[in-house]
């Protein structure tokens, strides 16, 4: 066997196919071969034991900070103490620091080495509201009503750190040449962090991203995550006394309730994998005034992005008759927007064959303990779950099951990504729950880091050491994105008014020029006409004029200023 680390089996297997012995190859020497071939499809055993062997070196001091992180339970884009943690561990281990990218001032990069190939490595370390919680198996806040990581970021951002730090020493010690960063993202949960730093050019030149996410199993996701829109539909009419003139008034709550009746008629009319969910924030002040102004938070999620783009022009409409119905203007500001994951085949399968090597792990006798106290808690529904031992067999996603979404969809449309799930929660516990928070503090949550750390650092090191994988990697990312479109719609702000003209007086967006050409509005006249609507006499139908206005906010300051990240995006 050579002593060439980066050497990879793919080549013995060329090898092995081109050899042509004049007798048969004594048995003993296929034997060698077949083992060597078995023990990794991509890499020799030996440099796969030092990479293994450099994230337990690390382990003690990267626990340590995934439970100092857990303690902070800081919200998104307010993550300060997180943040600089993270950065002092990846500085003293030799990488280069870029604080504050993307106009996030809790967003960095860390970056070691030079040249191709650009291999990246995801972190994330934002908390939940709500979810205080003591490293304990009954609910039991450390304190009350105030954020817990319920969903790990503690252990992502940790164990990804972790895996860097290995690989750069493996890289440093086998003299292998390219570069390797860590993104520090900030509040993943309802931010979409990344999106600003796609938007900054920060992955232009990234050749593959890794991520994982804590998870009650051990796991390979290719592609999955359902893309979604969430955003502010405000309504503004005019107050009157609710009693004494009520006809003097246009209630901006009615134009919201009658917007979720339209909604709830259209679910029978979209793709039974579409989820949409949404709150009134705002209702009114007063009983007895008729509200002025009223609002709904909104979300609406697909597999696909295409689809929920023509979901979401639907939802908008509705909300458009709405305003008309009631004689009030409305505006839609788009909060955040996360994209479906992109799947990469080579990848998921490179990834599969180092998670199966790395394995799962055992529970100890106080581990299993914990396990069946917190499993008394968890509702019927949560069903049999698998073993942290196992690692489940690599499966193409189903768009029909039960999904969530990240803003890691907005980075695989821009690079090729693949991910991991690692067991750090007991068997049957969810994500974004107490008993989650629970895990993610003590020993369950820390092992099932250490499983994803070495994960990930067996696959970035395969990357670095074949070229052939990268090659087939963004083959199959330009395969699946070819003549696709990605952009997000985060921040955009849209608002719509229904004016009729007055005897004697032309439509308000004639007197003021044509509005802007919008995605709802006619192609032909830049704006949106309705018809057989009930209107004064004084007007015929064809002169309702949609007046549009539409900005878009292209970076994040207003967070540094505005945001208190109340709100979550499971």
């Amino acid at each position: 066997m050579s002593d060439n680390l980066s050497m990879t089996s793919a080549h013995l297997t060329s090898n092995a196919r081109t050899f042509r012995p004049t007798e048969p190859m004594p048995l003993r020497a296929l034997l060698a071969v077949a083992i060597v071939l078995s023990n990794n499809a991509y890499a020799q055993a030996p440099a796969h034991r030092q990479l293994q062997q450099l994230v337990d070196a690390h382990s003690a001091q990267f626990i340590a900070a995934s439970h100092q992180i857990w303690e902070y339970a800081e919200l998104g884009y307010h993550e300060e103490k997180s943040s600089a943690l993270l950065q002092r561990e990846l500085e003293a281990a030799g990488f280069t620091l870029q604080s504050g990218v993307a106009d996030e001032p809790t967003g960095f990069v860390a970056s070691w080495g030079h040249g191709k190939p650009v291999i990246a490595i995801l972190g994330e370390f934002d908390a939940l509201p709500g979810l205080s919680q003591a490293a304990v198996p009954d609910r039991s806040p450390v304190v009350i009503a105030a954020p817990g990581h319920g969903c790990g970021h503690n252990l992502l951002g940790s164990g990804a750190a972790l895996a860097a730090v290995a690989v750069k020493e493996y890289l440093e010690k086998n003299r292998m040449s390219g570069t390797l960063r860590y993104y520090g993202t900030p509040a993943e949960e309802g931010g979409s962090g990344k999106i600003y730093m796609v938007r900054a050019g920060l992955f232009r030149d990234v050749d593959v991203v890794l991520h994982w996410h804590p998870s009650n199993v051990n796991v390979v996701a290719n592609g999955g995550a359902l893309a979604v829109i969430s955003a502010k539909f405000t309504f503004h009419g005019a107050a009157a006394h609710a009693a004494l003139a009520p006809d003097r008034g246009r209630s901006a709550l009615d134009a919201i309730m009658l917007m979720g009746n339209g909604i709830e008629f259209m679910r029978e009319h979209v793709p039974s994998n579409t989820r949409i969910h949404y709150i009134i924030t705002n209702g009114g002040a007063a009983v007895n005034i008729v509200p002025d102004t009223a609002t709904m938070q909104l979300m609406a999620r697909s597999p696909s992005n295409t689809t929920l783009d023509g979901i979401w022009s639907r939802i908008v409409k509705i909300a458009q008759g709405a305003a008309l119905m009631t004689e009030t203007t409305m505006e839609v500001k788009v909060d955040s927007t996360d994209a479906n994951i992109v799947p990469n085949n080579p990848l998921a399968h490179l990834a599969q064959r180092d998670l199966e090597e790395v394995g799962g792990f055992r529970y100890t006798a106080e581990e299993q303990r914990f396990a069946a106290e917190i499993r008394k808690t968890l509702p019927p529904e949560a069903g049999a779950a698998e073993s942290p031992e196992t690692v489940l067999p690599l499966t193409p996603i189903d768009p029909n099951s039960p999904a969530a979404s990240t803003d890691v969809g907005d980075v695989s449309w821009n690079v090729p990504t693949i991910g991991f799930g690692a067991a750090t929660f007991a068997p049957g516990v969810a994500a974004h729950t107490w008993q989650a928070t629970a895990c993610a503090g003590m020993s369950i949550g820390q092992r099932g880091m250490l499983v994803a750390a070495k994960a990930l650092a067996l696959t970035a090191a395969d990357l670095f050491a074949d070229p052939k994988l990268v090659a087939d990697a963004k083959a199959d990312f330009d395969n699946r994105t070819n003549g696709k479109t990605y952009r997000s719609q985060t921040d955009d702000v849209i608002r719509f008014r229904a004016e009729l003209p007055l005897p004697g007086r032309p439509p308000a967006s004639t007197a003021r020029g044509s509005p802007p050409v919008h995605p709802y509005a006619s192609a032909s006249t830049g704006r949106l006409t309705r018809s057989r609507i009930n209107t004064p006499k004084t007007s015929s139908p064809s002169d309702i004029h949609w007046v549009i206005e539409r900005s878009s906010n292209r970076d994040c300051s207003w967070l540094r200023k505005n945001s208190t990240m109340k709100r979550a995006n499971p």
